[in-house]
């Protein structure tokens, strides 16, 4: 998928399925993305969202990911898994630099594309209080709180749904 954002020329990139190859950048991508919320996560927390490289090499075998790349580098991931009818988002993060140029809604499409061709009704995500930006970006796009919340290492994670 090419990035058809009017900000094209200035910073293109392209949405792929992630490969192990794209690991240590997922992995960089994560860390970097997720930094600015480390004090508001517990360390738990906080580890089990930027993954390790073992954790990161079990979700590339459990889960289908995607990468925005530009050139080589990787800008942008989300994680998608199948049980049933129902989708579920992991892991979605887009370095700053290139927050609003169209990558964050270029990878939501692809995990819905892929999770709506594999027969999904339903998609769900968590997410924590810190990350408001990402829960106005979700509501934007037809996810809404379901009124579920889990115990993410000592912090509430809220479900969000969205029917296909």
């Amino acid at each position: 998928m090419m990035n058809t954002d009017s900000r094209a020329e200035e910073k293109p990139f392209t949405i792929r399925r992630a490969t192990p190859h794209d690991a240590p950048a997922i992995l960089a991508c994560l860390a970097t993305a997720f930094a600015p919320y480390r004090e508001q996560y517990s360390a738990e927390a906080f580890a089990d969202t930027i993954l390790s490289p073992e954790s990161i090499q079990q979700r590339l075998g459990e889960m289908c990911v995607f990468v925005a790349v530009s050139g080589v580098d990787v800008v942008g991931t989300i994680g998608c898994k199948i049980s049933g009818d129902e989708g579920h988002l992991r892991g979605m993060a887009i370095l700053a630099t290139w927050q609003g140029s169209g990558i964050a809604p270029a990878l939501l499409n692809s995990a819905e594309d892929y999770l709506h061709e594999n027969a999904c009704k339903r998609i769900t995500l968590d997410t924590t209080r810190p990350l408001q930006r990402a829960i106005r970006f979700y509501v934007n796009h037809g996810y809404s709180a379901s009124g579920v919340i889990h115990d993410f290492f000592g912090m509430p994670l809220f479900e969000y749904v969205k029917s296909l």
